[in-house]
C-alpha cells in the first residue's frame, strides 16, 4: 500500500522579538511556533523553527509544498540606517533632487529644523551628475555621454559604493538612456547592485521617483543577501519549495521577484497580519474592523471597511514619502519589549526604544536590565512566567520587579502595581493615538468598527484600548500571536505592473488605452508564469491614476477596459472618490496620469481547512489574583485553556487567557463567548 505524502504548507512572520511560524496541512492541524528572533541573522530563527517542527509534528522537508514569508528586513534596514552604501546616477543639473525635496514641511515648530529628504541615502559627494537630456515626450535633446557614465560610476565604486541608483530626468517616458548606462556599468563593475527609476517607479514627479529608486537600491543588497541565504538553508534542510515573499500590497511574490524589487518589502509582514485580521473578521461576521498588531517592537494599525483593506498609492518609511502601493498601516513603536523610562521634566515615558529579543525584557533573564511592558504584565499577574509562549520560556518574576522599582517606581514615589499600571497606561494612550490616526482623522467612527487584535501581546492591551475608544466588540482570533504568519498562508500570489499614461479624459481614444493595458498585461503574465501560474487561475483588476487638469495629486480609480463609455465611467467615479477622499468636488476637466494591471492567482478566505474542535481538556486550568485597572486591591481572576474552549462557552473578566501564542486579558465589566469559528468574542457587560 503506497502511503501518501502530507503536503505541509508554512508561514513565516520575523518580529522584532519573534519570529512566528505557522504549519497548515490540508485537512489537517494548524501547528503554531514562536522561536526568538535572531538579530543579527534572521534567516537562522527561521531556519531553527523549521527544524523544531520537523522534531514536535513530524513535518518532513520533502513534504513542504509551500512556503511563504514575511519580512522586516527591508524596513529595518531603512530605520536602522545600515542599508548598502549608496551612490545616484542624474540627469546634468539635477543632482541636488534627492535633497531639495518639496517645499512643504512637516515639522515647523522645531528651534532648529532637520532635514526632511533622505539624505543620509545618499551625501552630495555621493550623487553624480551625467550630460543626457530627454524631453517631455521622451525625445532625446541630448544623447547620453558614455564617457561620463563610466567616468562618474568608477568615481562611486572608488567611494566604496556597493549599489546606485540612476535617475534620468523623463525616462518612464523613455528608458533608453537608464537602460544604457546600466549595461554600461555592469560590464564595468559586475558586482554592482542597481536600480533603474523606469522599473521601479516609472511616473513622472521627478522627486518622488528618485527617492523611491534610491530606497530601492540602498535596501537591495541587504535583501538580496538575506533571501539567498534563507534560500540555501531551506535547499539544506530538503525543502525544495519555492521561497515567496510577502509584498506591501498584500500580494506574495516569488524570492527572485522580489529581490528585484525590494522597496515594495517595507510592509512585508504587516500587511500578511492585516489579511489575517481581515478573515478573522469576516468568520465572526464583522465586516468593518480595525486590525492592531502588537508585537515586541511595534504596533501596527490597519483599518478594514466592507472586507476590504484600505490601500495607499504612497506610504512613509522613517518620515519618508515611499510611492509604492501599499496596505494603509500606521505603525508605532509600541510593544511588549518597549523600554519604560522617565524623560528630563520626570515625566514616564514608553517607547519607541525596544529592548528587543536580545536582551530582551529584564525578565527573560538575558542580561537586560531596563523596565518593559512584558516586565509590567508580569508584575500586575497578567503572565504566568512558567507558561510564556507555551513554557518554552521561563519569565523570572524577581527581575521584573526589580527593573520597575528601581527605575520607575521609586523615582515616581509610586508602589510597584502603581508603576506598572501606569506603563500600560501611557503604552495604551499611544496606541489608542495611532488607532484615531486611520479612523477618526479620517471621517471613521472606530465605535462601529471590531477591534481584531493581533500579535503576541496584542491580547494583553485589547479591551483597555476598546474602552478608551467606545469600541463595543473584539474579536481574538484562534491563533492571534502568529495571524501575520497564518495570513501569509491565505494570501494571493499577485503581481503589479504600471506605467505613465498622462491625457486628458476629454476625448480619450480608448485603443490607446487599451493597447498600453495589454503591454502590462504582457509584463504581469511573464511574472506570473515564472511563478508557474496558468493564465486561467489568474483574475485580473486595471486601475487608472486620475487627478484634476493642474492639480499635482491623483486619485486611484478602477476601470473596464472594454466599457463603450470608459472616459464618462472614469470621471464620474473619479468625482466620486475626490468628493469622499477631499470632502469636496467640482465639475472641472481631469486627466489620467498613469495606468495599472494587477494579476492575482490563489488565496484563500479561511485560515484552516479543518472545523473548529476544541482539545476536551479542562477549560478552567487556574486561579490567580491580579491588579486591573480601577480596582484598588488585587481581584481573583480564573485562568483559562484556550485550547479547550467550545464553542458556545461564555466567562466574564476579570479572567486570562492563555494559549502557546498568546495571552488574552479580560478586564471586569467585560463578556467572552466563543463562537462557532473558535474565535473569541468580547463585549462589554450588559451590551
Amino acid at each position: 500500500m503506497t502511503v501518501k505524502p502530507r503536503r505541509f504548507e508554512i508561514g513565516v512572520d520575523i518580529g522584532g522579538t519573534f519570529t512566528d511560524i505557522v504549519c497548515r496541512e490540508p485537512g489537517g492541524a494548524l501547528h503554531v511556533l514562536k522561536v526568538p528572533t535572531t538579530r543579527g541573522d534572521p534567516s537562522r530563527a527561521v531556519l531553527d523553527g523549521v527544524a523544531e517542527l520537523a522534531g514536535r509534528f513530524g513535518v518532513t522537508a520533502a513534504d513542504v509544498a509551500r512556503f511563504a514569508h514575511g519580512t522586516t528586513v527591508a524596513t529595518n534596514a531603512v530605520l536602522e540606517r545600515k542599508g548598502a552604501r549608496l551612490g545616484v546616477l542624474t540627469t546634468q543639473g539635477f543632482r541636488d533632487v534627492l535633497e531639495i525635496g518639496r517645499q512643504l514641511r512637516n515639522d515647523v515648530y522645531r528651534v532648529i529644523l532637520q532635514p526632511e529628504t533622505p539624505v543620509f541615502l545618499a551625501p552630495r559627494r555621493l550623487r553624480k551628475e551625467v550630460p543626457e537630456r530627454l524631453d517631455a515626450s521622451g525625445a532625446v535633446l541630448l544623447p547620453l555621454q558614455e564617457e561620463a557614465v563610466l567616468e562618474a560610476a568608477d568615481a562611486l565604486v572608488a567611494e566604496g559604493v556597493e549599489a546606485i541608483a540612476i535617475s534620468f530626468l523623463f525616462s518612464f517616458r523613455n528608458p533608453k538612456h537608464e537602460r544604457c548606462a546600466a549595461e554600461l556599468i555592469r560590464k564595468r563593475h559586475p558586482g554592482l547592485a542597481l536600480s533603474l527609476s523606469h522599473e521601479v517607479d516609472p511616473a513622472f514627479r521627478e522627486y518622488e521617483r528618485t527617492v523611491v529608486t534610491a530606497f530601492d537600491a540602498y535596501v537591495k543588497p541587504l535583501v538580496d543577501s538575506y533571501l539567498a541565504r534563507l534560500e540555501h538553508g531551506l535547499a539544506e534542510t530538503g525543502i525544495g519549495a519555492p521561497l515567496q515573499v510577502m509584498q506591501s500590497r498584500g500580494g506574495l511574490a516569488a524570492a527572485d521577484v522580489a529581490r528585484q524589487r525590494p522597496v515594495r518589502l517595507f510592509l512585508s509582514g504587516p500587511a500578511a497580519g492585516v489579511i489575517g485580521g481581515r478573515i478573522v473578521g469576516a468568520s465572526a461576521a464583522a465586516d468593518d474592523l480595525i486590525t492592531i498588531d502588537i508585537g515586541g517592537t511595534s504596533a501596527d494599525i490597519a483599518l478594514v471597511s466592507r472586507r476590504k483593506p484600505m490601500l495607499r498609492a504612497e506610504g512613509v518609511i522613517a518620515g519618508f514619502p515611499v510611492r509604492v502601493a501599499m496596505v494603509d498601516v500606521n505603525s508605532i513603536g509600541a510593544g511588549g519589549g518597549s523600554i519604560a523610562h522617565i524623560d528630563a521634566s520626570g515625566g514616564l515615558r514608553v517607547g519607541p526604544r525596544s529592548a528587543g529579543s536580545e536582551p530582551g525584557p529584564a525578565c527573560y533573564g538575558r542580561g537586560g536590565t531596563e523596565p518593559t511592558v512584558t516586565d509590567a504584565s508580569v508584575v500586575l499577574g497578567w503572565l504566568d512566567p512558567a507558561r510564556f509562549v507555551g513554557g518554552r520560556l521561563k519569565l523570572d518574576p524577581a527581575k521584573a520587579v526589580a527593573a520597575i522599582e528601581h527605575k520607575i517606581a521609586k523615582p515616581l514615589g509610586l508602589s510597584l502595581a502603581q508603576a506598572a499600571l501606569g506603563i500600560h497606561r501611557v503604552l495604551n494612550a499611544g496606541m489608542a493615538e495611532g488607532i484615531r490616526l486611520v479612523s477618526v482623522r479620517q471621517g471613521i467612527d472606530p465605535r462601529g468598527y471590531a477591534l481584531v487584535p493581533l500579535g503576541g501581546a496584542g491580547g494583553l492591551h485589547a479591551t483597555a484600548l476598546a474602552r478608551e475608544l467606545g469600541m463595543r466588540r473584539i474579536v481574538v482570533a484562534r491563533v492571534p500571536g502568529v495571524l501575520a504568519a497564518a495570513g501569509l498562508l491565505a494570501a494571493p500570489i499577485e503581481h503589479e505592473v504600471s506605467a505613465d499614461f498622462v491625457v486628458p479624459l476629454a476625448g480619450l481614444d480608448l485603443g490607446a488605452v487599451r493597447g498600453k493595458l495589454g503591454q502590462l498585461d504582457a509584463r504581469a503574465a511573464e511574472l506570473m508564469a515564472a511563478e508557474q501560474v496558468a493564465a486561467v487561475e489568474v483574475a485580473i483588476s486595471y486601475f487608472a491614476d486620475v487627478c484634476y487638469i493642474g492639480q499635482s495629486y491623483h486619485l486611484e480609480i478602477a476601470l473596464q477596459p472594454d466599457a463603450p463609455d470608459l472616459a464618462q465611467r472614469l470621471y464620474r467615479d473619479f468625482l466620486e472618490a475626490h468628493d469622499r477622499v477631499y470632502g469636496h468636488s467640482v465639475d472641472s476637466p481631469a486627466r489620467l496620469v498613469g495606468l495599472r494591471t494587477v494579476h492575482r492567482a490563489g488565496g484563500s478566505e479561511v485560515l484552516e481547512e479543518m472545523r473548529f474542535a476544541p482539545s476536551g481538556g479542562p477549560a478552567v486550568i487556574g486561579h490567580r489574583d491580579i491588579v486591573v485597572a480601577g480596582e484598588a486591591s488585587l481581584v481573583p481572576a480564573d485562568v483559562y485553556d484556550r485550547d479547550a474552549l467550545k464553542e458556545g462557552f461564555a466567562f466574564s473578566g476579570p479572567a486570562v487567557v492563555e494559549q502557546s501564542d498568546t495571552t488574552t486579558l479580560v478586564e471586569p465589566g467585560w463578556s467572552a463567548v466563543v463562537d462557532a469559528a473558535g474565535n473569541l468574542v468580547l463585549t462589554p457587560q450588559g451590551a
